[in-house]
């Protein structure tokens, strides 16, 4: 005759090892879970750091992107406007144009930034603030040691006056001569949003 052993029976004998894997079970998901998490956190902090990154560089695009369009204006409004025979005016300081006759550059040990700061920002030109929050703001300085001055007059930095071809047949033969053209160098100043700073150069020769 079988015997079946009764219920409580086979939960008293097999209750004890059950207890003991279902415990071991969760301490290892326990411990999942928490490598989890912290691989989440630093996931989101990681794509945080990349966002802001890729932010600041586009601000800092667009601010040269401005500066470039601040630059192109100071040519073309200023610079070309008056580069005609007989007009003086780039003979002389143009404090609403933004325009020095003469050479300044940052004294010793100073960065540009503080040199704007100390003199440059009371001499720039200030153009309305653009759609992407950008101030704008431009010094044009004519590379002459004088100011006020013409050019023949002011020591400034030209171009050479004269090309000659070279070789041995060129001994003794007439050197073609050019026109003088005068070097003018373009400081733009962009400040845009979360505190984005650059600066842009450009010499020009007219």
């Amino acid at each position: 005759m079988y015997l079946r052993p009764s219920p409580h029976l086979r939960q008293a004998c097999a209750g004890a090892p059950l207890s003991r894997q279902r415990g071991v079970v969760l301490l290892v998901a326990l411990i999942i879970l928490v490598a989890l998490t912290l691989a989440g956190v630093a996931l989101i902090r990681s794509v945080d750091t990349a966002n802001l990154i890729a932010g600041n560089q586009s601000f800092h695009q667009a601010a040269v992107h401005a500066g470039e369009r601040s630059t192109e204006q100071a040519l073309t409004g200023w610079l070309q406007l008056h580069n005609a025979l007989g007009d003086v005016n780039l003979h002389n300081d143009n404090a609403a144009n933004g325009y020095r006759s003469n050479r300044q550059d940052p004294p010793a040990g100073n960065s540009w930034d503080q040199f704007w700061t100390d003199t440059l920002g009371a001499q720039a030109a200030n153009l309305a603030v653009d759609a992407a929050g950008n101030t704008v703001s431009y010094v044009v300085h004519r590379l002459c040691e004088l100011a006020n001055t013409a050019p023949h007059l002011a020591n400034c930095a030209t171009q050479p006056s004269a090309i000659n071809s070279g070789g041995s047949f060129g001994a003794g033969s007439v050197t073609a001569i050019t026109n003088n053209q005068v070097y003018y160098r373009i400081t733009t100043r962009v400040r845009g949003p979360r505190n984005t700073v650059a600066y842009i150069q450009t010499i020009v020769a007219l």
